[in-house]
C-alpha cells in the first residue's frame, strides 16, 4: 500500500484518496435525462418509453467536484448485448434513439485530483452502485385515412397520417390527381397535404396517395390508396378502413 494514502471500496466506488480528503466530500454524479418522443411527449427522469425518434439530452448532475478533473464516457447498450454501440465523452450530450427495443446507459465517471482518484466505473454499475438509464423505443405502426374535407372547419381539414402512429423513423407521401400527375408531397407523418394545389383549392374528387416509410423495428410500409377530397363534408370523423 503507497503511504500516506488510503484505498477502500465503498458502495462500488474505487476511492485512492489522501486521508485529508473525507469520503462526503468526493465527487458524486446522478445522471438523468429529459426525453422527447415523436409524439411530443416529455419527460424527465432515468426511464422512459416512446415512439421513436426520441430526442434525449443526458445530464450527468455532478457534484463536489471543485478542484478535481473529471473525465466522462456516455455508454449506450442495447439489452441483450454487452458491447456498446455509441460512446459520448460529453458531461452532457445529446442523442436521438431511433432504434426499436429498450436500450441502456450508463456514465462512466472518473474524478482526480493530483494522487487522489474517485471512479464510477464498471463496478459501480454491475454491482448496483447507480441505476441505469433506461429508454424502450415502441414498435411501429402507421395507417392513412381514405378521406378528408378541408372545409376550414378544423377538423379534419389536413390529410396526414392517422393518430397513433408510432416509431416511424423515414417517411414520404406523394399526392396524384386521377391523371398520374404528382401535385403535393411531404415527409413528417405529422403533417400533410391541405387541399391546394400551388395556392388554389383543388376540386372535389378522388386522389391517390402513396406512402413510402420505415419504422425503428426495421418494418417498412408501403401504402397506397384512394382519397376522397370532400370539401362538403362536416360529421369531422374520417374513414377508418
Amino acid at each position: 500500500m503507497k503511504k500516506g494514502f488510503r484505498y477502500f471500496l465503498l458502495s462500488t466506488v474505487f476511492f485512492a484518496i489522501s486521508p485529508m480528503i473525507w469520503a462526503d466530500e468526493v465527487p458524486t454524479i446522478n445522471p438523468t435525462a429529459k426525453f422527447t418522443d415523436s409524439e411530443g411527449t416529455q419527460q424527465e427522469g432515468i426511464t422512459f418509453s416512446g415512439s421513436a425518434p426520441i430526442t434525449c439530452i443526458f445530464f450527468a448532475n455532478p457534484e463536489n467536484t471543485a478542484g478535481w478533473n473529471a473525465t466522462y464516457e456516455w455508454r449506450f447498450t442495447k439489452v441483450g448485448t454487452t458491447s456498446p454501440y455509441l460512446i459520448r465523452h460529453e458531461e452532457n450530450t445529446q442523442f436521438d434513439i431511433t432504434e426499436f427495443g429498450e436500450h441502456r446507459i450508463e456514465l462512466y465517471a472518473t474524478f482526480t485530483q493530483g494522487n487522489d482518484t474517485i471512479k464510477y466505473t464498471e463496478a459501480y454499475w454491475n454491482n448496483g452502485g447507480g441505476t441505469p438509464l433506461t429508454i424502450t423505443v415502441s414498435e411501429s405502426s402507421l395507417s392513412m385515412p381514405n378521406a378528408f374535407s378541408p372545409n376550414g372547419d378544423g377538423i379534419n381539414d389536413i390529410y396526414k397520417a392517422k393518430d397513433g402512429y408510432k416509431s416511424i423513423v423515414k417517411f414520404k407521401a406523394v399526392i396524384y390527381n386521377r391523371w398520374g400527375q404528382k401535385i403535393f408531397e411531404w415527409n413528417n407523418p405529422a403533417e400533410g397535404w391541405d387541399g391546394t394545389i400551388h395556392g388554389k383549392d383543388a376540386k372535389q374528387g378522388v386522389y391517390f396517395v402513396h406512402v413510402e416509410a420505415k419504422g425503428a423495428d426495421g418494418r417498412t410500409f408501403n401504402i397506397k390508396r384512394d382519397v376522397n377530397l370532400l370539401r362538403g363534408y362536416t360529421d369531422g370523423t374520417n374513414s377508418t378502413d
